[in-house]
This record gives structure tokens, sequence and C-alpha cells, in this order.
């Protein structure tokens, strides 16, 4: 076991070639196969819901958990299918751009189309099973929840992602469908505020797809790939990117306004010290060639760097004012 590329591998995506990925253990190429540094956005949401459902006082740890974990691995499998998809269309030929910043397991040869399959088989099969137990347990809403997950897991990178939808069904997926959903199974309850309340951090992982399709724009514009970006422009996606950065805060606001949460929930505008980087980077096209000051690693990463930075640093501060909330109406503080 290697559990120094384990923390690697959750970090970040390692760049490695077929000799050292042939000296790994099968958790550590799983988890770069799977690209796990990402599924931490899906545990921020099932975070999201969990707590949510303790501030309700209705948590149940067995289902929260079982949800928790059928969340990461449809998560791991939709970027198994993902990569599978855009290597058998041809996507990931000829040095694509995201054949450039992490290994691509079939485009360079680490895995073998069957290998990949069987990844995804055990990995979808699991999350799979994790819903049946939540739907014998929780009945025909969470039948409908399951349905929708697993439409979306197979469907999102063809033709959802190729027809301008991509962007919309990840906003989908990590705000009604993981919080809403997510604190329907874990509480038995469904609330229309929940639903909201996942919209600001669902927004920011919007934002994260959103930069990675307008660092690709050209590439995608080139192989007909109709991301929204390409779809509405690149610099029209910049524009909606800090439109939606901008939501995050105006839905936490509002949220405290309708006394859904308390004051103590505006701790997510210490999140606000990120917009001037956040800002000074998008409000620019991107440069043609990495800048001297830009970090070699993360190249050609630009503007999915910048959101996911944002993102965690919001999803941070949004959880941190969720743990304060509760922690105060335990206390009775609040």
């Amino acid at each position: 076991m290697n559990v120094g590329m384990w923390g690697k591998a959750l970090r970040g995506i390692p760049r490695l070639d077929k000799e050292e990925w042939n000296g790994l253990d099968v958790i550590s190429r799983w988890l770069i196969a799977t690209r796990a540094a990402v599924l931490i956005m899906t545990l921020l949401s099932a975070a999201i819901a969990g707590i949510l459902a303790i501030k309700a006082g209705q948590f149940n740890a067995l289902y929260w958990g079982v949800m928790a974990i059928g969340l990461i691995l449809a998560h791991a499998t939709n970027n198994l299918l993902n990569d599978l998809t855009d290597f058998r269309r041809g996507v990931d030929k000829d040095n694509y751009f995201r054949a450039q910043y992490g290994p691509q397991p079939l485009e360079h040869g680490l895995l073998t189309t069957r290998q990949l399959l069987t990844y995804a088989g055990i990995t979808g099969g699991l999350a799979l099973l994790s819903g049946i137990y939540l739907v014998i347990e929780r009945g025909p809403l969470a039948m409908l929840l399951l349905a929708a997950g697993a439409f979306f897991v197979l469907f999102y990178t063809w033709p959802l992602k190729y027809v301008g939808l991509g962007e919309i069904a990840v906003l989908i997926v990590w705000g009604p469908l993981m919080v809403g959903g997510g604190y329907y199974v874990t509480s038995g309850m469904w609330d229309w505020n929940v639903v909201i309340a996942g919209l600001p951090y669902a927004l920011g992982v919007t934002t994260v797809i959103f930069g990675k399709h307008i660092d690709k724009y050209i590439e995608d514009r080139v192989k007909g790939i109709h991301t929204l970006p390409v779809i509405i422009g690149e610099k029209a996606a910049r524009i909606v990117v800090t439109g939606m950065v901008a939501l995050q805060y105006l839905l936490v606001i509002y949220l405290v306004a309708i006394r859904f949460f308390s004051p103590v929930m505006l701790v997510v505008l210490l999140s606000l010290s990120g917009i001037p980087s956040f800002w000074s980077m998008y409000k620019n096209q991107k440069p043609e060639s990495r800048p001297e000051y830009y970090p070699a690693e993360a190249w050609p990463l630009y503007y999915v760097a910048m959101a996911f930075q944002q993102n965690r640093r919001f999803g941070l501060f949004y959880l941190l004012g969720l743990i304060l909330e509760v922690a105060l109406h335990a206390l009775r503080v609040i």
C-alpha cells in the first residue's frame, strides 16, 4: 500500500507514467482513475445535508453514512464513464486539454477498456446497492431520487455535456439531489428551504465545471462539444461565473433574512477575502501561454483552478457556519 500516493491523489491529480502506474496499489489506481481530489465536493454536499438534519433533530447516522458513501461512489462512477465516453469519441486524442493536466487512464494506456469497465462496474454497483437500501428504508420518493441520480451518472457526459446541459445538470445534482435528497433520506422529511440552502454550495460546484469548460473553450468548440461556454461565448461565460459567485452570498443572506439560518451563518462572508484574486482573473481573457507568475504544475488549468479554490474557501466557511449554528442551537443560544 502506498498511503503517500493516496494523500497525493486526494489533494490533486498526480502526473505519472506507465511505469509509475504499474508500481501502484489498486487503491491508488482507483483514486487516480476516479479523480478522487474532486470527490471532496460531493462529500461537502453530503455533509451539508447531514448537518441540516442534525439541526432539525432528525439525524439518522446510518442512513447518512450510506447516503454519503453512495453519492461519492456515484460521482466516482461518473468520472470513470466520462473518461470512457470521451475516449471512445476521440475527445482526448492529440494532446487534448484534459490529457494535459493529468493521466487519462485509457488515452495514456494505464487501463484497458475492460479494466476501466470493471472499476466502473464495481464502483457503480456499490453506489446502486447504497441507493437500493435507502429506497427500501425511505420509500417512493427515495426511488425517484435514485432514478434521477442514475440518469445523471449515465448521461452527463453524453448527451447532456454535448448539448449545453452539463452545467445545469451539475447545479441540479449538487443542490436539490444531493442536499435536498440527502436531507430527505437522512431525516425522512422534504424541506424546500433545505433545497435552497443547498444551492449556495451547488452554485460553487457549478462554477468549477464552468471554469473547466471555459479553459477548454477552444478545444471543445473545435471538437463539437457544445458546453454552455461554447454556446454563449467565452466572455459571457466568465460573466455568468462571477454572477453565480455573487448569488452564493445573496442566497445565504436571504436564508438569514427569512430566519431559516441565524446571523451566525454570515461567517461565510469571511470567504470574500478570495474575491479580489478571483475577480482579477475572471475579468480578463485567459493568456495564450503560461504567465511567469503562474505555477507550471497547474497549467493549463486556469479558470477552473481559481473556481475550485474559491469554492473550497466558500464551502469550508459555509460548513463552519452550519456547525456553529448547530452547536449554538444545541446550547440554546439561538
